[in-house]
């Protein structure tokens, strides 16, 4: 695979795409990539007929790499209108040969076309690969909801304006450029560096970010590289697969946020394995309960009733969130899944808890102070946590210097129990 070093090699890309429905479109983009000096395997992963191109790898390939034959897929899964078995099934016998092609180095990047079925299948194909691996979806889907289709992955996505259906000179530039882009990642790719500096997670989001700055800014000063994760659902979820993969060394979770979108419907989940990798894992945390007293809903027009009426306290932080207070109530049950979560931890671990507000929203004057509710929500974490677990008061809100300087204090103080500093 082509790297800074070895810019000789003719890269290899997988071009995948339902060929009954779409050949014309991926033979376009096949011809595109070869123009521009790419080597391409064409795989069709269709399953409703016969392929309109001739592919380099056929349907029935596929479906074998899978553990069944398109025939099967056809006649079982389409038939009965279940589609979603076709689907599945051609995405993992896809996904297995891709895999077989990264590792005898045929496969620099994966790209490929699609509507909602052949974007399924695409996209779950894109988010088998490792992260840096160059992946692109040309999707009709791509103006919609695309978090099921690019979950925590670094894909490239393109709309295609039109339907991916004929050639015209619409379609033409859409679909050229995107062969382009996908021919310039994998000539240009970067092979990553070895491992250098440890690598520390901090979760933030915007009524946090001074205060993870301060701490990255401080971490950085002390050797270490950070990687920061936007606590917004997905940048929860990215962090904690990072964290299981073992790509994580140690991590201020300063923003557990999404801990509140889980609990009350919010926009913001992470789902249940937020705030879990790190103490499995068993690396050194320090976690705040960072704007763990904001449930985020969408506009504020659809904000559900219960947490809508005029005695809450509402913040409208933009056209597409909105902002409500956790009542004492909540800010308990919050608190009681904080703590568990937290008391999963078997490596060194500190609870930060900042007595001048959890976020901006909660610093004295701010919209959302609320003693009575904080009271709840550190009372919460401090019966609910293992008993060794040590607990930590900072007489500062989570965004002062004084909270960082704390966290990272601590953080190095845990690190020096495992491993000695950078």
């Amino acid at each position: 695979m082509p790297d800074d070093g070895d810019m000789t090699a003719t890269p290899t890309v997988v071009l995948l795409g339902t060929l009954d429905t779409k050949g014309p479109e991926h033979a376009f983009v096949r011809d595109r990539l070869r123009d521009a000096g790419v080597e391409v395997i064409l795989v069709d992963v269709g399953v409703l007929d016969k392929p309109t191109v001739e592919p380099d790898v056929p349907a029935r390939d596929v479906a074998r790499a899978a553990g069944t034959t398109i025939d099967e897929l056809r006649t079982a899964g389409m038939a009965a209108g279940h589609r979603a078995i076709a689907l599945e099934a051609m995405s993992r016998g896809a996904s297995a040969l891709v895999a077989g092609w990264r590792d005898e180095g045929r496969c620099d990047g994966v790209i490929g076309l699609g509507g909602s079925g052949g974007s399924a299948i695409v996209s779950a194909v894109l988010r088998s690969l490792p992260l840096g691996v160059p992946k692109l979806l040309v999707s009709t889907m791509t103006s919609g909801d695309m978090r099921p289709y690019v979950g925590t992955s670094d894909l490239t996505l393109v709309n295609p304006v039109t339907d991916i259906q004929g050639l015209n000179r619409v379609s033409r530039q859409v679909l050229a450029n995107a062969a382009n882009a996908m021919a310039g990642m994998v000539q240009r790719a970067v092979t990553a560096p070895a491992a250098g500096a440890p690598l520390v997670a901090i979760s933030m989001m915007g009524v946090t970010t001074r205060g993870a700055q301060g701490v990255q800014a401080r971490l950085e000063a002390a050797g270490f590289e950070t990687i920061v994760f936007h606590a917004n659902g997905a940048g929860g979820s990215a962090m904690e697969e990072l964290i299981e993969a073992g790509a994580v060394d140690g991590i201020v979770d300063l923003t557990t946020n999404e801990l509140t979108s889980e609990l009350y419907g919010g926009i913001l989940s992470a789902g249940p394995g937020r705030l879990t990798s790190a103490g499995l894992a068993g690396i050194p945390q320090v976690v705040a309960p960072g704007a763990l007293e904001v449930i985020n809903f969408g506009p504020r027009a659809i904000v559900p009733e219960g947490f809508a009426g005029p005695e809450r306290r509402i913040v409208i932080h933009s056209a597409s969130v909105t902002s409500v207070r956790a009542t004492a109530g909540e800010a308990a049950e919050i608190g009681a899944r904080f703590a568990e979560r937290v008391s999963m931890a078997t490596g060194p671990t500190v609870v930060l808890l900042p007595l001048g507000g959890c976020s901006t929203f909660d610093r004295p004057g701010g919209p959302f102070v609320d003693p009575d509710a904080d009271a709840a929500l550190f009372g919460a974490i401090r019966s609910g946590l293992r008993p060794d677990i040590p607990v930590e008061d900072v007489d500062a809100n989570i965004n002062d210097d004084a909270f960082a300087d704390a966290a990272t204090r601590i953080f190095l103080e845990l690190w020096q129990q495992v491993r000695p500093l950078p």
